[in-house]
């Protein structure tokens, strides 16, 4: 056994087939395919199913990705040990719905550089299921979506609770909604709307609250940071979470706020969600102190 055979199936598991993680190493996809047989037979497992769309990780693959994490990681350790920094490079990947970005997620990243500083953190900006299917098959290290009271979690799935929030409504700081204290879902009607796609938990919200009466949608989109960005440039008023506003620049420098809806008490739950293990690779393990210790503060702070 190699640690490049290693090496190589993270890659395919981060990538999510052969092809993309061969372009990724700089090597031809057979001799990868070759190297990742050879670790099978030597293993007596499948690592890999092997299909005409493509290779994805197997049960059997997925079951030994903690083993494996944790033999990368102490290879990393003994490299930097060696005085070779830029060998101990590793990639934790992060699903996000954008949620939370400001008031815990960048500040967290802050944090666990100046601990962590050889490890690379990718975010993917994605749709929730596609959150539960990364991490599920361990395409994803750490998950971070929105829930509803009631909404269940894959058992596969280890939760945290990081923030606690309630929808409002986030528009400009000269907007008319600006001057009041709360508005009114009925206020909402009449005026131009940014929806969130369908699959985010806003877009499920927003039909709730209406009761299938959805305002004069002008665009719909992918995410907070997006519908941000869209309420700013006076294209209309969304409905998010308070803790994806508070704390973005574009609050702080007075261009956005956000008011509480009228009458509706819904409570918004930020998860953060990993495969549910008996223990975590030391940089992932990692990751997730600095996204607690910063929920805590922001939680304090409001």
């Amino acid at each position: 056994m190699r640690i490049e055979q290693l090496e190589y199936l993270a890659a395919v598991t981060q990538h999510g087939s052969l092809r993309r993680a061969s372009e990724r190493l700089h090597i031809s996809q057979p001799a990868l395919s070759e190297a990742l047989s050879k670790l099978e037979r030597e293993l007596g497992v499948t690592l890999l199913d092997r299909r005409r769309s493509g290779a994805r990780i197997s049960t059997q693959g997925q079951e030994l990705l903690p083993t494996m994490a944790e033999v990368l990681e102490a290879v990393d350790r003994l490299r930097q040990a060696a005085g070779d920094p830029s060998l101990s490079m590793r990639m934790l990947r992060v699903g996000t719905v954008n949620a939370g970005t400001s008031s815990v997620l960048v500040p967290a990243m802050h944090a666990f550089r100046s601990r962590h500083p050889g490890t690379i953190v990718e975010m993917v900006n994605t749709r929730p299921r596609e959150i539960n299917e990364g991490l599920v098959e361990g395409g994803l290290d750490l998950g971070l979506l929105n829930v509803l009271p009631g909404d269940d979690v894959s058992p596969d799935l280890q939760s945290t609770e990081l923030l606690h929030g309630r929808p409002v409504v986030c528009c400009r700081s000269d907007h008319r909604f600006a001057e009041l204290t709360e508005v009114r879902p009925d206020d909402l009607l009449d005026e131009p709307f940014v929806a969130m796609r369908s699959g985010y938990l806003m877009h499920r919200y927003a039909h709730r609250l209406f009761g299938g009466r959805l305002p004069a949608t002008s665009f719909s989109t992918d995410g907070a940071e997006m519908g941000k960005l869209m309420v700013a440039d006076g294209l209309g008023v969304t409905i998010l979470p308070d803790y994806s506003i508070d704390g973005d620049p574009m609050v702080r420098s007075g261009l956005l706020t956000h008011r509480p809806l009228a009458g509706d008490t819904t409570r918004v739950t930020l998860l953060m969600l990993h495969r549910r293990v008996n223990k975590l690779p030391p940089t992932l393990q990692g990751l997730k102190q600095a996204l607690l210790e910063r929920a805590r503060a922001h939680t304090q702070s409001a």
